[in-house]
């Protein structure tokens, strides 16, 4: 049943690809008996720890005075932002509580820290109001990382018991997530695409909470990690730096599984591969490329699923990844 239900995720996320248009030597992966991979995962981290793969991660609160807009470009109106709930969620995140627990997250199961603190990042000491009945529903849109990787299954119970609210996470590629916001589908978000991030800040999407400097709060962040099948066809091991093995992997046409989603993930990926191949997060742009690189329009989870079952590489981020290898590769 697995193989079935991972063959038809394959074909219909090639088809949904194709509909949508879509530090500084690589360091020795450090293993621990609860980290160990799962006998039925092939799927393993080949490179790591570049200074071109770090993943920065912020909240942004959405600003209630933009002019929202549907899809097609057609104002909304009547949305109902929730300030308050939004503020008090962002505060406690960046309290001395809050980033406690993102510091602790995954060592217990997985031998090593998933999440990091920015240094000299955002902190709060403000008050955190308990909830009301207007404001005790918090809608926050986020990435998949942060979701599939188990973070927010980890966090938010604590903060919703301490406070009394309720958080209704939807994830999904930074690019959707933001778009979502923009819609008036969102009080917060939590995301990592610096580039997009700043465009939503630029639109007047986002404002500046008290105690804080700017509207952008990048406060933690991960590393992302370059993941294939164990026999390394590409030998990206012994690359130099992450582009060379991106390159590697272009030269020698290996398979490769792209979010293709316009994500914070899909967005480092497409900086990694050698200018002259023109990939962009268009997915016209890699039409020639058909015969070894998939352009899935998915998420993360869906996104290792393909790579495993198809011996290809993949740009994940790496909490996800350790998160997909300790589940025997059952994330979704």
């Amino acid at each position: 049943m697995k193989k079935q239900t991972a063959a038809l995720l394959l074909s219909f996320s090639l088809v949904a690809g194709c509909l949508a248009g879509c530090a500084p030597q690589n360091a020795a992966v450090n293993e621990s008996p609860s980290a160990a991979p799962a006998e039925s995962v092939d799927l393993t981290i080949l490179y790591e720890a570049d200074e071109d793969m770090i993943n920065n991660y912020s909240l942004l609160a959405v600003n209630p005075d933009t002019p929202f807009a549907d899809a097609d470009g057609n104002p909304v109106s009547d949305v109902y932002i929730n300030t308050e709930g939004a503020a008090a969620l962002i505060n406690w995140m960046l309290s001395e509580a809050g980033k406690a627990a993102i510091a602790d997250y995954g060592y217990a199961d997985y031998g090593e820290y998933l999440f990091h603190l920015t240094e000299d990042g955002p902190t709060s000491a403000a008050d955190i109001p308990q909830a009301t009945e207007e404001t005790k529903v918090i809608r926050m849109s986020t990435t998949t990382s942060v979701n599939d990787s188990g973070l927010l299954g980890y966090l938010l119970p604590l903060f919703e018991e301490a406070y009394g609210y309720t958080v209704e996470v939807t994830s999904a590629g930074t690019g959707k997530a933001i778009a979502s916001a923009q819609n008036g589908n969102a009080d917060l978000l939590l995301v990592h695409s610096k580039s997009q991030e700043e465009d939503f800040v630029d639109g007047g999407y986002s404002y500046v909470l008290p105690g804080f400097e700017g509207e952008r709060l990048t406060f933690m962040y991960n590393y992302f990690v370059l993941c294939g099948p164990s026999a390394d066809p590409a030998g990206v091991k012994e690359a130099a730096t992450v582009k060379d093995a991106f390159a590697a992997i272009a030269e020698g046409k290996y398979p490769f599984v792209s979010r293709g989603d316009q994500s914070g993930t899909h967005t480092k990926e497409i900086s990694l591969w050698p200018e002259d191949l023109g990939i962009t997060t268009d997915a016209a742009s890699v039409e020639g490329y058909a015969d070894w690189y998939t352009c899935s329009n998915a998420g993360m989870g869906v996104c290792l699923t393909m790579a495993e079952e198809t011996g290809a590489y993949i740009l994940s981020d790496k909490a996800t990844f350790l998160t997909f290898r300790a589940s025997n590769g059952a994330i979704e």
